[in-house]
């Protein structure tokens, strides 16, 4: 079992506490000054480890921001900051609180059975109320992300797979052009070095999607008939089935008694989906072009994200577990967000091949699940140690171990409590 010292504990919680702004805790000063969805879902389970009040907090402001469709927003702008692009005035989505107009990975839910499974029954009505936000998000990606009920949600900007300039999207992304009718004003490269962050090129295009789709007034869809850019994103897939598991579990002692058969139907729905995407001449899970209709044949971290699930079977399950255990023989830590050989590896270049706690974290909760828990806990200590020796960095190259992004990053720091709780 991986052990902690009290140090890093201690280190850990006060990042927390030096990033929360009020009852939502900011990825890190300056660079993220708002509150992101999935950033705050891992927050809540850190913070669920010491904190089971202030965890719920965190999920109830998400909330906040939740449109009357269902929709979770990728960012709530709960106060004006100047350090971040592009800002509330460029979304104009002209919510109570402002948001963004997309969403992300939706881990919600699975957080929420994170903190449940540790809160006494004082908790129970506000985990109520939460577990109702989880289940009308989930319709929201069944309706407005998958209307025609085909078993994967789509994908409308890199923003909302997480992962922003993986490799993955090179090739649907070219589809989008580089004309803006915003201005871009890039903050981020004045917090980080520009070779540790998304390209110009990259970001014309993504203000370009934010115009287009601010033009159709956010309306999914005009959104999904308009884009140039629609993917079946393997991590959001895959989370959003995990999400689906976890919301099930919970339905019994949370949920409405009308929701069993819907959360279910759902369940099965992306079952069929994200089996779809295993590719046998890869061994691995790919994301999809859903405009080309055609896989995209780059092997990330996030192909092994389906292990969360039911979904794998046994023979895949031991094909990507030998893998995962050779290329752990062959980087510093943890599993390269882009595997090194694969088409765009660069290991210091954001989602492009550095490691991200998140996704080590979600795959060895995957491996312990589909029976490999020696694996998981390798997984596991490569992340702790990494994190011990260099720092609560966003992300790691893993070519030498080295933290990179960001610094005194909340979700590397609420990665580390979790391990610590297990």
């Amino acid at each position: 079992m991986t052990m902690f010292s009290d140090t890093h504990t201690a280190q850990a919680k006060a990042i927390l506490a030096a990033n929360d702004r009020g009852g939502y805790t900011v990825p890190t000063h300056g660079l993220y000054p708002f509150q992101w969805n999935w950033d705050s879902a891992f927050v809540a389970m850190g913070f669920a480890t010491f904190d089971i009040d202030r965890a719920l907090r965190e999920l109830e402001r998400l909330a906040e921001g939740q449109w009357a469709d269902g929709m979770i927003p990728q960012i709530i702008f709960h106060t004006p900051a100047d350090s971040y692009f592009p800002g509330p005035e460029v979304w104009g989505t002209r919510h109570i609180i402002a948001t963004s107009g997309i969403t992300q990975p939706p881990v919600f839910a699975s957080a929420l059975k994170f903190i449940a499974e540790r809160a006494d029954v004082s908790f129970e009505p506000r985990i109520r109320a939460l577990f109702a936000v989880a289940d009308r998000y989930h319709r929201w990606f069944a309706s407005a992300r998958d209307p025609e009920a085909t078993g994967l949600v789509s994908t409308l900007h890199n923003w909302e797979t997480g992962r922003d300039n993986s490799p993955e999207w090179d090739i649907p992304f070219a589809r989008v052009p580089e004309t803006t009718t915003t201005v871009i004003r890039r903050r981020d490269t004045g917090h980080v070095d520009a070779s540790m962050r998304p390209t110009d090129a990259d970001y014309r295009r993504y203000i370009h999607l934010v115009d287009l789709y601010r033009s159709l007034d956010w309306n999914p869809a005009a959104m999904l008939a308009k884009t140039p850019f629609r993917v079946a994103d393997i991590g959001t897939n895959a989370i959003l089935l995990a999400a689906e598991e976890a919301l099930l579990a919970l339905q019994p002692r949370f949920g409405a008694s009308n929701s069993e058969a819907d959360i279910r139907a759902r369940i099965l729905r992306l079952s069929r989906g994200l089996s779809g995407l295993w590719n046998a001449d890869h061994g691995w899970y790919l994301s999809r072009d859903l405009l080309a209709s055609a896989p995209i044949a780059v092997r990330t971290s996030a192909g092994l994200l389906p292990l969360l699930t039911n979904v794998p079977d046994r023979a895949h399950v031991a094909h990507m577990s030998g893998v995962v255990d050779a290329h752990l023989d062959a980087v510093c830590m943890g599993i390269a967000s882009t595997l090194p050989g694969e088409p765009g590896f660069e290991p210091k270049r954001y989602w492009r091949g550095p490691v991200w706690a998140i996704i080590n974290w979600m795959i060895a909760e995957g491996l312990g699940r589909h029976g490999h828990p020696a694996l998981a806990e390798r997984v596991r200590k490569s992340t702790a140690e990494a994190i011990e020796r260099r720092g609560f960095g966003e992300y790691f190259d893993p070519t030498t171990g080295e933290a990179l992004g960001g610094a005194t990053f909340s979700w590397t720091a609420a990665i580390l409590l979790m391990l610590r709780d297990q």
